[in-house]
């Protein structure tokens, strides 16, 4: 899993699989949802993080 933030755009991405996107959809405004050729999820997208998400810029994972 890889997480990371991109502080011009405020994109969250949280990868999931390194396998190719092959479909995406916005679950709710502002989350994107990635699937592969078999529908497995492999991504999320948070658009506007730091105001959906507390302490965008400091997350962890474990």
């Amino acid at each position: 899993m890889k997480v990371t933030y991109d502080f011009e755009t405020e994109i969250l991405p949280i990868l999931l699989s390194e396998s190719d996107i092959e479909e995406s959809y916005q679950d709710r405004p502002g989350v994107i949802i990635d699937y592969d050729r078999d529908g497995n999820v492999v991504g999320i997208e948070i658009l506007h993080a730091s105001k959906r998400v507390e302490n965008s810029r400091g997350l962890e994972h474990t």
